[in-house]
Formats: structure tokens, C-alpha cells, sequence
């Protein structure tokens, strides 16, 4: 008797069973779909009505103003507002895919609303045209809209056109948006690119009305004939074609899902035509709304809404009349079990092998339902036929029960969203969650959101959000008790997102005390400084270590506070302040001196003015002038004067004070000599300069203002002199005095200059032997090198020499000689000394190690013979 009930409900169309259930009895009052324009949302949306302006109504009671309504699926008021928006009468309204209400207005300005009916700004102008000429009609799509004017681009047609379709941007091949213009006895595709005319004999004659299927396939057309035609987009073949008894255009024309198509006219019955067979006729005696969706059909009436749709495979299977299917046995065993009939058994045992997929379509067909009574049934079915099927998915009975939970709750009339299972799923949880926050049920929201195991931190940061808006005349410190009792809910959500909020509404202090509890320096400190909390934001900043945050914080006080008392923020803070002067020592010198002078700290100003002079020298431009009065010498002036008032910096006083005046010498010397090549030089350069340029009275005039010593004055003399070739000034300065470093440089120089013959003069005067043999090498004179060496008896010369001269055998041999005869000498000495003091063993020792390391001669080995005869 149940299936019979259920499948009376049901209307054949061809092959296939359509129902209807309602959803709602509409809530609302007085409310005439005939007297007003209704946007309905996809997707079990809230409903936007608005007095008809293009139509002459009687108000009876209500009040002359406009009113803009917005209400739930099940006719809840969620909120109005008065309609006050200029640009003419109101053309179209619809819904965006995030719950936007677009209306246009003739003139071609867009309102936005939001679902609480307050004005989103900026307006929205659709350009001149529109402005000009008017909008008379607009097709909505998605998030976008196309719209027509008076008059129409150039697009090869004299008549204006009759209907128009969109084909949305993901349906078509350039991925751009394509419009369907009725016009004339043919059909004109509009895109970016241009017009293209629709060949083909599947369409003759003019078109009244066009409407695409959800998927983008198929398009149904309402011929000037009264015939309803279906083809596919490229209108490459006729799948439907019906014979109305109207041939006036239907006000609306919609797909129900993909397998139907329904035309409604005012006063004639709602009808609907399939591929085949005769068309189904539903009668209502008030005007209805068709309202499309991806399965079906939402009718919206002024007293109910009901969902057209095909009836699902899976319900077929059990409730049509006679059905012998296993689910439908499945089904029926349940019956026999609940009246403890044996039958349940015998049923179990037919289905035995179908058993796993009787469980399915029972699942299958819960999800469908809308009444919650037959979801419990059919799922007890489920369950009871899983209980013998042991191949059967344990958890799909759960996931179906956590899905029909969510839906069953949204689909309250309270709440008022009746999504179809098949609609939920398109959706998404993590729409429809956003859909319930915005509708300001953050309570479900937030119940859904954890049931579904999804992050509930987007609910209860709007809801604080929210709480802080409505909650004006709640005092701060309460306010934050209700809020932060809600917001520790939910780990590691973000506090400075709810106190930027409270900032923006107004309520600063309520902001201060809310990112207190902000546990990321990245988010709390800018919002810190965005409140005004300067000393706060710069504490936190320092505690959390890192150096941008730092640098944030000090750029925001720098530009926000006086110099002195953003010093004075800085100057007890170790992290801020050398971050500061890290920053200003490469970009901000005058802001960095203001600073070390607030601080009484003039040895830091003094280096800054000294490393500018240094700077300004780099600069090509700064040396143009006379330093003396130039910017160089008064900044090192100025620092000389600073470090002089410290007793620490005396040293760096008095290098001040030479600098400047190595300086002014030099400005001098390129005065007088015309050349830019002293300035910035050492001391040093400056006398070799000089002496090169053979201005010695100005070299000696450097040497005796900054009291260079003797040694260096030679020493700078002796290399300039050889620099020039200057060889008789040479031997003319070494023969003044002895000079105070020796010969050893004179020598050096001559030898550096490949002058050998001037270094010979110098090179007999070297008084260290060893020095005086290692320069004869150096011009390559060996006897000489090989007698100085031996005068100075030092055999580990000897042998370097040999090895300078390895190229000449003579040479080696006559190094050779002398360091065996130096060899002979110490092994006498050493026997002698060891006879001296008695000690025999080390005297044969000596001589055993000597004539091992050294070659000795025959005439050599004869004397030492006697000589160990004697000590034996």
C-alpha cells in the first residue's frame, strides 16, 4: 500500500515518472507574483521581490513607497529597504553565485544589494550607450549579464530581435561568452569576435523565445508557428519537436533537469514536454515563477513552492506500482519483518544474490527523498538488507545519514534552503556553510561545519565580526567577554582580524584589548600600529625578534611622531635603536647626526661628518672649487672640534686636524704645479710625488710640518730619485750623510731600475757580508758573491747561492769548494776542542759524521788521519 501512494503521486512523461512534491507553504503575506518583479537564487536561494513598476497595481493597504524584499525559499522575511535608487524603471534583478541581488535600471546603472538588503558601493555604469539609448531587456548568466538597448550595433539585421540566450563562457569553444539573438526568420550568434547567422534547416521561421540547458547541450525554441523545437547548441539536428495549441510565446519557457522542457502561459495549465510521448499538464489557478535548477524545476506560486522532478532511478525501483526489483523486495522485507512476518525471509532469500544492490538503491533512494519519514525508512531498509551482505561498504550508510542530516536541518522552513541531494553535492559544504554565515546562521554554520569535520574558523570569525556590528550599545570590556568566551573555541584563530573589525566599526579601545590576545607578532603588531599603538607595537616588535617588524614599526613612528620624541621612544630599546642607526648610517646622515646629538653622543656625529668628507670626495662634482674653502674642509673642521671635546677621542682630534691640513697642503701643491694629483694621497705619496716632480723644497716642507721621520724620509728619497733615474742626485744624497738605513735601499732601487752599474757603487759599502754577497747574486756576479759569503763563513749561504747560480757549472763548483773547505775547518776545530777537554770517543764521532756529510779531500783526510792517530 505505501508504494501504491507513493508512485499515485508520480506522472508518466514517455518512459519516465516526474513528481512534484512542496517543499513550503509560503510564509508570507500579500504577496501577488502578478504585481511584482521576483529574483530567485539557484540552489534553494533567498527570493527578491519588488513592486512591479511597469505595471498599474492596486496597494491597498500598503504604502506607496517601494520596497525591496528579500525572503527565504520558505517565505521567511529576512530583511527589506526602501526603494530610492534613481536611473528610471528597474528592467531586471537577479542573483549573483555569492548571494549578490544585481538590479539594472534603464539608464544602465548597476545596484548591488547584499541578502540583508544593504546597498554594496560602488554603483556600477554600463557606459554612454546604455546611458543614452536605455536598457529594455537583460539576460542574466552566472556572474555576468548581457544587455540590450533601444537600438542595436551593427549586426547585418534590420528588425530588432524577438528573444536572446546566453551560452555561458565554460559551455563554448573560445571560452568566451556567446549570445543567441532571435531576430528576423533566423538566429544570430554574438560573441567578441563578431555576428555569425545559425545555418541550417532546423530552425525556419522567426523565433519567440530560446532558453539553453544547464549543461550548456541543448536548446529549446519556441517557434513564431507555436511549435517547441529542441536541438543541440550547434543546431545540428531537430531531438524534440511538439505541436502547442498556442501560438502566442510562453512567458517562461525552462529545462526541467535535461530530460524535459516546460512552457507556462498566464490562465492555461504549466506544460511540460518530453522526447516522446504526450506532454504532462499540472494546473494552478496563480501565477507561478519557474525557477531552474540542475535536477529540475522549483514552481514557485504565491502560496507554496513545489520541485518539479524526474523521479530517480533508484525510487522507481522500489515504490512503482508492481515492482518486483530487489529493491523493491528489500523494501517489502522490512514490512514483513517489522509485522514479524516469516515473508521477510523468503524475500531475502529471492534477493540473495542482488543483495548488495538492493542496499545501494535503497541509500540511493533515501538521499532523493524530501520527507524524512521515508529517508528513515528506506535507510532502515538499507540497514536491515547490510545485515545479511557482508561485501557491502560498511560506511555508506553513514556518509548518507551525515548527508541527509545537514540537509533535513537546512531544509527547515526556519532556515529555508530545500536543496536537492544532487544540488548539495554540486554546491559544495563549503559553500553552503558560506551561504548560512552570510544569512547570519552562524549557530548551524558552525554545527555543520564541525559534523562535516570542515574548519570552523571562518564561521566564528564572522560571527564575532557580526556581534561587534549589531552589538553597539554593549559596553567594551562585556563585548570582549562574549566574544572571547566564542573565540577559544577554535585554536589559532585569528584575533587581529575581529580587532581590525572593531577598529573599522568604531570601537578602538575594544580593538586594543582584543589583539592582546593575538598570539602572531606579524598579525598583531601592523594592527597595532594601524590603532595608533605605537609604544605597543614597538614593544612587541622588539619581544618577537624579528628585524621587520622592527623596521615596520619604526618607519611607521618615523613619519607619524616629532624627531625628538621618536628618538626618545628608541633610545632605551637596544634592538630598535641599533636597527635605526643600522638603516640611517647608509640612507639618513643628517636624521642619524640629529639623533646622536639628542643623545649627547658628538664622537658618533664627528665620524659621520668625517665619513662624508670621504664621501663627498668620490664625487667628481665636490672637487671642482678650492677645498680649502670647499665642504671637505669644513666637515673635517667640525669633527676635529667635536672629538676635541671628548678626552677619549684625543687621538682621533688630532688625525682630524692633520688631515685638514694634508689637505690644504695638497690644494696648494696643485695650485702651483697645476696638477690634480695630490689630493686625497698619504704623506708618503705626497713627498715621493713632490720629489718626482723635483719640487724637493715641497717635499721637505711635508717632511717637516708632520715630522716624518729620517728613515722614512730616506727611504721615500732614495725609491723617488731611482723612479726618475735621477742617478747622479742618488750618489749625491748617500754621500750627504751616512745615510740612517744603510746602503741596502740604494742598492735595492738601482737593482729594481736594472741599473747593475749604479748598484755596484753602493753595493762594497754594505757593511753586513752576508747582505753584500746576496746583492752580488742578484746582478749576477759570482766570484764576488762567492768571497763575500766566504768572508762570512756562513756555509747555508753558500749553498742558497749555489742554487741561484745553478746554470753555471763554474759558478757551482766555486761554491762547492768553499763550503767543503769551511767544512774541513769546523771538523779541525772540533777535534782539537774535543783533545782539549779529553773526550776521544766524540773526536771519532765528529769525524765519522763529518766525512759522511762533507767530501773531503785527500790531502784533508791525510791531516785528520794524524790526528786521530794522535788521539788514539
Amino acid at each position: 500500500m505505501a508504494n501504491v501512494s507513493v508512485a499515485a503521486e508520480w506522472q508518466l512523461l514517455y518512459n519516465r515518472y516526474y513528481r512534484k512534491p512542496e517543499l513550503y507553504p509560503l510564509r508570507w503575506k500579500n504577496i501577488d507574483l502578478s504585481r511584482n518583479k521576483v529574483a530567485c537564487a539557484p540552489f534553494g536561494g533567498p527570493i527578491a521581490v519588488i513592486r512591479d513598476d511597469s505595471k498599474i497595481v492596486q496597494l491597498y493597504s500598503e504604502s506607496a513607497l517601494r520596497k525591496l524584499r528579500i525572503f527565504t525559499s520558505s517565505g521567511v522575511l529576512i530583511s527589506d529597504t526602501v526603494w530610492k535608487n534613481p536611473g528610471g524603471r528597474l528592467i531586471g534583478m537577479s542573483w549573483t553565485e555569492d548571494q549578490t541581488l544585481i538590479c539594472i535600471v534603464q539608464d544602465g546603472t548597476v545596484y548591488r544589494y547584499n541578502i540583508h538588503a544593504e546597498l554594496i558601493e560602488p554603483n556600477v555604469t554600463l557606459g554612454k550607450e546604455c546611458f543614452e539609448q536605455n536598457v529594455v531587456e537583460c539576460i542574466f548568466w552566472g556572474n555576468g549579464v548581457v544587455m540590450r538597448p533601444c537600438q542595436l550595433a551593427e549586426t547585418g539585421a534590420e528588425d530588432l530581435p524577438n528573444c536572446m540566450a546566453v551560452i555561458e563562457p565554460k559551455y563554448t569553444v573560445s571560452g568566451n561568452v556567446e549570445v543567441l539573438v532571435g531576430i528576423g526568420d533566423g538566429i544570430l550568434i554574438v560573441d567578441e569576435d563578431g555576428v555569425q547567422r545559425v545555418d541550417g534547416e532546423a530552425v525556419q521561421g522567426p523565433v519567440q523565445k530560446m532558453v539553453v540547458s544547464w549543461d550548456g547541450k541543448y536548446l529549446a525554441i519556441f517557434t513564431h508557428d507555436g511549435r517547441i523545437l529542441v536541438t543541440d547548441i550547434n543546431f545540428k539536428g531537430v531531438l524534440l519537436e511538439y505541436n502547442c495549441e498556442s501560438a502566442l510565446p510562453p512567458e517562461q519557457l525552462a529545462w526541467c533537469g535535461l530530460d524535459s522542457v516546460l512552457l507556462y502561459w498566464d490562465d492555461t495549465p504549466l506544460l511540460m514536454v518530453g522526447p516522446r510521448g504526450d506532454p504532462v499538464h499540472y494546473f494552478y489557478d496563480e501565477p507561478l515563477l519557474l525557477i531552474p535548477e540542475c535536477d529540475g524545476v522549483r514552481i514557485l506560486s504565491n502560496t507554496s513552492l513545489e520541485f518539479l522532478q524526474r523521479v530517480p532511478d533508484s525510487t522507481v525501483s522500489i515504490f512503482k506500482i508492481g515492482s518486483t526489483s530487489p529493491a523493491a523486495l528489500l523494501y517489502d522485507a522490512l514490512d514483513h519483518f517489522d509485522r514479524r512476518s516469516a515473508k521477510a525471509d523468503e524475500n531475502l532469500r529471492l534477493i540473495q544474490s542482488s543483495l548488495p544492490e538492493a542496499v545501494e538503491a535503497c541509500i540511493d533512494a533515501a538521499g532523493h527523498e524530501f520527507d524524512v519519514s521515508r529517508q528513515r525508512t528506506l535507510l532502515r531498509a538499507a540497514s536491515y538488507g547490510q545485515a545479511f551482505c557482508s561485501t557491502f561498504q560498511r560506511d555508506r550508510i553513514q556518509e548518507m545519514c551525515k548527508t541527509l542530516r545537514v540537509l533535513n536541518a537546512v531544509r527547515d522552513p526556519e532556515i529555508g534552503i530545500p536543496l536537492s541531494i544532487n544540488q548539495y553535492k554540486l554546491l559544495t559544504p563549503s559553500v553552503l556553510i558560506a551561504r548560512l554565515i552570510n544569512a547570519h546562521r552562524h549557530l548551524l554554520a558552525l554545527r555543520i561545519s564541525e559534523y562535516v569535520g570542515m574548519n570552523q574558523e571562518v564561521v566564528i570569525m564572522h560571527w564575532a565580526c557580526s556581534k561587534i556590528t549589531a552589538s553597539l550599545a554593549i559596553p567594551d570590556a562585556t563585548l570582549l567577554e562574549i566574544l572571547l568566551d566564542k573565540l577559544k573555541l577554535c585554536r589559532g584563530i585569528s584575533y587581529a582580524a575581529v580587532a581590525a573589525h572593531a577598529d573599522k566599526n568604531g570601537r578602538r579601545k575594544l580593538a586594543a584589548m582584543l589583539v592582546e590576545h593575538e598570539p602572531r607578532s606579524s598579525k598583531q603588531v601592523p594592527l597595532l600600529l594601524s590603532i595608533g599603538e605605537e609604544d605597543t607595537a614597538l614593544m612587541k616588535a622588539t619581544e618577537s625578534g624579528d628585524t621587520d617588524l622592527v623596521y615596520l614599526v619604526l618607519f611607521h613612528i618615523w613619519q607619524k611622531r616629532p624627531p625628538l620624541e621618536f628618538f626618545g621612544m628608541i633610545q632605551a630599546r637596544p634592538l630598535p635603536r641599533d636597527l635605526f642607526i643600522s638603516y640611517a648610517r647608509c640612507y639618513k646622515h643628517e636624521f642619524l647626526k640629529d639623533f646622536f646629538l639628542s643623545t649627547g653622543q658628538l664622537q658618533e656625529v664627528a665620524f659621520l661628518l668625517w665619513k662624508e668628507s670621504w664621501e663627498l670626495g668620490k664625487n667628481p662634482m665636490a672637487s671642482k672649487g678650492s677645498p680649502l674653502h670647499g665642504p671637505r674642509i669644513k666637515l673635517i673642521d667640525k669633527a676635529q672640534h667635536l672629538f676635541a671635546e671628548t678626552k677619549e677621542h684625543t687621538f682621533e682630534s688630532k688625525a682630524a686636524e692633520e688631515h685638514a691640513k694634508l689637505l690644504r697642503i695638497q690644494h696648494e701643491l696643485e695650485v702651483s704645479t697645476k696638477q690634480a694629483i695630490f689630493v686625497d694621497s698619504s704623506i708618503s705619496d705626497t713627498i715621493r710625488t713632490c720629489i718626482v716632480l723635483g719640487n724637493h723644497r715641497a717635499a721637505m716642507k711635508v717632511k717637516t710640518e708632520f715630522k716624518v721621520s729620517e728613515k722614512r724620509w730616506y727611504w721615500l728619497k732614495v725609491f723617488a730619485l731611482a723612479t726618475i733615474r735621477d742617478w747622479e742626485a742618488l750618489e749625491k744624497f748617500s754621500k750627504e750623510k751616512r745615510p740612517p738605513i744603510g746602503y741596502r735601499p740604494f742598492v735595492e732601487a738601482c737593482i729594481d731600475a736594472d741599473e747593475k752599474g749604479e748598484a755596484l757603487k753602493y753595493i762594497p759599502k754594505l757593511a753586513d757580508l752576508r747582505e753584500r754577497a746576496e746583492a752580488y747574486a742578484r746582478i749576477g756576479m759570482a766570484k764576488e758573491a762567492a768571497d763575500a759569503a766566504s768572508q762570512a763563513k756562513d756555509g747555508e749561504l753558500l749553498g742558497r747561492l749555489k742554487l741561484t747560480f745553478a746554470q753555471n757549472a763554474a759558478a757551482s763548483s766555486l761554491f762547492d769548494t768553499l763550503r767543503d773547505r769551511l767544512s774541513f775547518q769546523g771538523i779541525v776545530a772540533c777535534i782539537f776542542f774535543c783533545l782539549f777537554y779529553g773526550r776521544k770517543a766524540s773526536v771519532v764521532g765528529t769525524f765519522m759524521k763529518r766525512n759522511r756529510d762533507c767530501r773531503l779531500s785527500v790531502t784533508d783526510n791525510k791531516f785528520v788521519s794524524v790526528a786521530l792517530v794522535q788521539v788514539v
